[in-house]
């Protein structure tokens, strides 16, 4: 058994059997890369098989000198981990060699946060005049309202948004569909985006795909990413902010309204409830209040 030939079943498990994206496929392949690279640097012509545990604790104090941070050294082992449970469910080995390798211990880092001032800051300054103001309105809306991933936005389909009974349906990761509710400030500037769209000479593959470019195709994730950081330098916004941080201030501006914890999941599509538990970084104002209001001992 050889790296091409045993990386290659690995690819087609992820994608016929858990169905997932060629991004998230991707991300599993550059994880088993990264230890080919090891082994390159150290001319170990070993295969997978003959991976050991004093391998992979190597090949981390190797990441460690290379300067890796430990978070992407614990995404890379959890790639490398299903790997090699993918190979022992094949009977490809007998004995899987990161069943006693540890991830790095590290805090989990908040992610960053726009409070409401920042949002409606970022939305005003989108300039209507332009061609593309409304559209890029509406993707903003529909980020904060939804909580969506880039990817998600991207890929919105409009036969797939029931707006009379104010929903969506979302495709997240591994192809899993999911109904999130929508604001009523969102459906107005969708609304209004569509009498933009209309006059587009919108191409064969990108009928119903809600948000197109100025040539009538989808819009990449990159794109999102450029309209957001071009309107956070337009108002000086001091924080580092991405598709994504639409997505935490949801979560956060929910939590903090009071929003039940599982509810938040079922609209973020997390699979675990353990994901979803990191928007609790409530402030302490807030945290204070709670406590003094619904506390017997209060």
């Amino acid at each position: 058994m050889d790296w091409n030939s045993s990386i290659k079943g690995f690819k087609a498990f992820l994608r016929l059997e858990k169905s997932l994206s060629p991004n998230s496929i991707e991300a599993y392949l550059h994880d088993i890369e990264k230890l080919r690279q090891f082994l390159d640097a150290h001319q170990l012509s070993i295969s997978p098989a003959d991976i050991k545990l004093n391998h992979l604790r190597d090949f981390l104090k190797w990441a460690t000198e290379l300067g890796m941070s430990l978070n992407t050294q614990a995404r890379v082992i959890s790639g490398i981990k299903a790997f090699y449970k993918f190979l022992v469910m094949e009977q490809m080995i007998k004995e899987n060699p990161t069943l006693m390798l540890e991830a790095p211990k590290f805090g989990r880092k908040l992610p960053d946060t726009l409070n409401i001032d920042d949002i409606d800051a970022l939305i005003a300054a989108i300039d209507l005049s332009k061609a593309e103001g409304q559209r890029n309105k509406a993707i903003l809306e529909t980020l904060y309202s939804c909580g969506l991933r880039v990817s998600e936005l991207v890929g919105l389909k409009i036969s797939e948004m029931y707006l009379n009974d104010g929903f969506i349906k979302v495709t997240g990761k591994g192809s899993k569909e999911r109904l999130v509710p929508i604001g009523g400030k969102a459906l107005r500037e969708i609304a209004s985006y569509h009498q933009d769209r209309v006059h587009l000479n919108i191409a064969p593959e990108a009928v119903d795909i809600l948000f197109l470019n100025r040539r009538g195709k989808k819009l990449t994730r990159v794109m999102i990413f450029t309209i957001i950081k071009q309107l956070a330098k337009k108002i000086n916004l001091k924080k580092s902010i991405s598709p994504h941080t639409f997505r935490h201030s949801f979560a956060t501006h929910l939590i903090e309204g009071g929003a039940d914890l599982r509810a938040v999941q079922e609209m973020l599509g997390h699979a675990s409830i353990t994901t979803t538990e990191i928007y609790t970084h409530l402030d302490r104002d807030y945290l204070r209040s709670a406590i003094i209001d619904f506390h017997p001992r209060s």
